[in-house]
Order: structure tokens, then sequence, then C-alpha cells
């Protein structure tokens, strides 16, 4: 490939992109009432930070039987969020459809204790074994897409890392350990930011 075409094929790349970053902006933050309904309903598509993790890896007596790997595994915060989440969905009946997880053990883990259903390890959505380093443009890109594809009669859930979201979605700041931002497809190729809920916040809204 020339010059010239390369910087075409990154001039199209970064149309794309903003093109696609405008159905984010249009952000209608909803209440929290106002999101339970939505999520009711269906239709909406979750992407979740793990939750809470410790930076170090765990030695021998610290990691979980299960992590053999030793990776980064949940704290003892990050576990009981993680549990009760999961408790406050069930009980608010929230379907739930795909649930689509890094492949770390951390995310896995969330999901687990979480109680999700039929979760599907996804290398997309993954720290490609650099834990809070920068992840690729095209994983940056498949994120921004999978938004914008809608769920049928259930709510698709996605469980990634900070540098992640922090490169697919970068008007969006501070996203706590385990917090969730909640994505609205239109049908349309657009997907409105229709809120955000933190790990804690979902056992309150049980009535």
């Amino acid at each position: 490939m020339n010059s010239r075409s390369y910087r075409a094929v990154l001039l199209w790349t970064c149309v794309a992109a903003a093109m696609m970053f405008s159905g984010y902006l249009r952000s209608q933050s909803l209440s929290k009432n106002e999101l339970v309904s939505t999520l009711e309903k269906g239709g909406n598509v979750l992407v979740m930070r793990h939750a809470s993790s410790p930076r170090e890896v765990p030695d021998a007596k610290t990691a979980n039987a299960d992590n053999t790997n030793r990776e980064r595994q949940l704290d003892e915060a990050g576990r009981t969020t993680a549990t009760k989440m999961g408790k406050a969905m069930r009980d608010l009946k929230i379907p739930i459809g795909d649930v689509l997880s890094s492949p770390t053990y951390r995310a896995l883990e969330t999901v687990r204790l979480a109680m999700w259903p039929n979760v599907m390890p996804t290398p997309e959505l993954g720290d490609g074994g650099q834990s809070m380093q920068g992840v690729a443009d095209t994983q940056a890109m498949w994120l921004q897409k999978k938004v914008t594809e809608m769920p049928r009669g259930a709510n698709t859930i996605l469980v990634t890392h900070m540098p992640n979201l922090t490169r697919a979605f970068p008007q969006v700041s501070g996203v706590a350990d385990g917090e969730a931002l909640i994505f609205r497809p239109d049908g349309k190729g657009n997907a409105p930011l229709i809120g955000r809920i933190k790990i804690e916040e979902w056992p309150q809204l049980v009535p």
C-alpha cells in the first residue's frame, strides 16, 4: 500500500469512528428508576468494568484454587459486590441474554459470582495480557460497533477493562470498578448512553 492509499484508509477510519461516536454522544441520562424500567423491557447493552481487583497478582497462598495461571483476581469487595449485583438483577427480573466477557480471570470471576448464564469469553474484550495498558484500535472499534447491536427481548452484557472503555468511549470518564454503562441501540446504528449504574447501587434499586 502506497502512502496516498494509507492516508485514505486512515482518513476513512477516522470519519467512520466519528460517525459512530455521534450516536453515543446523545446521552439521555435517565433516572435510576427509569433505567430499571427500561432494563426490565430488554433491548439494552450493558458495558461493565469488572469488579474490584487489586493490581498485584496473588501468590500461592492467596490465589483462588481455580486461578491456576495466577492472574489478578477479585478482592473481597469485588466478590461481595459482584454477588449482590447478580442477585439484585434477578430480584428486579431484568432479562439477560448474551453475556460476553474478557477472557481474564477477574472478568470471568465477576460473571461467575453474578451467576449470569451462557458466558462467552471474547478476546476483543480482553486486555491482551497487558493489564491496565492501552488496547488496540481494532478492539475499540469492535466495542463501539457491538453496543449498536440491538438485543431481542433481553439485555446484552459485556464485561471488559478500563483501557477498553477509555479507548472506545473517550467522552465517558471515571468508570469505577464494576460500573455499568447502559446503551440503548435504536436499530439504525446509533446507541445513546442512557445511564450509568455503579456496582454497589444495584441492591439499592430493589424495591
